[in-house]
């Protein structure tokens, strides 16, 4: 069978772009009919690349589900020759999360014996590891899923300028958080459940887990003023060697960005930014995060919005019992439930559209 490094390098960017951009429910699985027209290589790994990266997009969808940024469709573009020429930092935590979840997908469906070609990494098992356990077991293989992700994530990026050096320097971060999340599993040995000694194992961590770790890289993250460096116009080789000098100086674990980021408390068809106005927030529940209770002031008051009630009624079962012999009668239940939205105030009220940030120049 033919290796991923045997491909041509267009052909592994046109296979990841149309996989990547087949995410959208009414075209996924179309870029298997394309699949089956390319290598057999495309093959083996298509569906575990798709996963991966659909898996990134529920993840970034979730860390910014009650942000004034809620990663919307229109952010969801990877190669920049489809648009995506943004370099804030949001566009800088798509490219970590998406090569992290194909990373991790790889990864996993390797251990699980999926390919033909990987397994377990056994590639310590014996050694001592520390007083008391030595490494054994079925480590998760992040060398093969690193190896492939970097191969198909990082084709998309064809160009040397500066958006292109930050798109792979936050898909190298993203990949390295999931080597960074990485977690020790242990089983104990000895007589009578001593536990004397320890076998042990690195496990990949809940994706949740690698979510949380880049969302507060994005708060974190670092801005590359290139205006502060000497740039020639052009893609001279001195101006390539400028924008490596800079992207070098930013340890490979923390994301970059280059531009601040719009307004998004206002709409902007041209950017495809919806705005804030009818968003839903949050005012009170169950087990709500801080994150979330603020939710209102964030999307509504600090947009110079009001948070507006809503009531809607919802039918549900309920009620429902078993009759002998064999059926479920249930009843339909009407509950109110009251939401509240982000609404226009009646009247122009100040308010403060301040984002905060724990940000560094570079």
């Amino acid at each position: 069978m033919r290796t991923i490094g045997a491909m041509n390098l267009a052909q592994v960017a046109a296979c990841f772009a149309l996989v990547y951009n087949s995410i959208t429910p009414a075209a996924f699985w179309s870029v298997n009919n394309f699949l089956m027209t390319g290598p057999k290589a495309f093959l083996t790994y298509s569906s575990s690349v798709a996963a991966g990266a659909e898996s990134g997009i529920d993840e970034c969808k979730h860390q910014f589900t009650w942000d004034r940024w809620n990663c919307p469709e229109s952010a969801l573009q990877l190669s920049t020759h489809n648009g995506l020429r943004s370099a804030t930092r949001e566009t800088s935590f798509v490219h970590a999360i998406s090569s992290a979840g194909v990373m991790y997908t790889l990864t996993r469906n390797c251990s699980m014996g999926d390919f033909d070609n990987c397994g377990c990494d056994e590639s310590r098992s014996g050694e001592a590891g520390g007083r008391g356990w030595v490494w054994g077991g079925c480590s998760d293989n992040v060398e093969f899923g690193e190896r492939i992700s970097k191969q198909f994530v990082d084709a998309l990026e064809t160009g040397q300028d500066s958006r292109a050096a930050m798109n792979l320097h936050n898909n190298e971060a993203g990949r390295r958080a999931v080597r960074e999340t990485m977690k020790r599993s242990c089983k104990c040995h000895g007589v009578s459940g001593s536990c004397s000694i320890q076998t042990c194992w690195l496990q990949l961590a809940d994706f949740r887990e690698i979510g949380n770790f880049l969302k507060v890289k994005h708060e974190q993250a670092a801005k590359i003023d290139l205006e502060k460096r000497r740039m020639r116009g052009g893609n001279s080789a001195d101006n390539r060697a400028a924008i490596a000098d800079a992207f070098r100086a930013v340890p490979r674990t923390e994301l970059v960005y280059l531009e601040d980021s719009p307004d998004y408390c206002v709409r902007n068809a041209t950017l495809g930014l919806q705005g804030t106005e009818g968003r839903e927030c949050l005012q009170s529940g169950k087990n709500l995060s801080q994150w979330e209770r603020r939710s209102c002031r964030r999307l509504c008051g600090e947009c110079g919005l009001r948070p507006e009630e809503r009531d809607s009624e919802t039918i549900s079962s309920c009620n429902c019992k078993f009759h002998w012999c064999c059926t479920v009668k249930c009843e339909q239940c009407k509950q109110i439930v009251t939401k509240h939205y982000c609404s226009r105030r009646e009247r122009n009220r100040p308010f403060n559209n301040k984002r905060k940030h724990r940000a560094q120049n570079w």
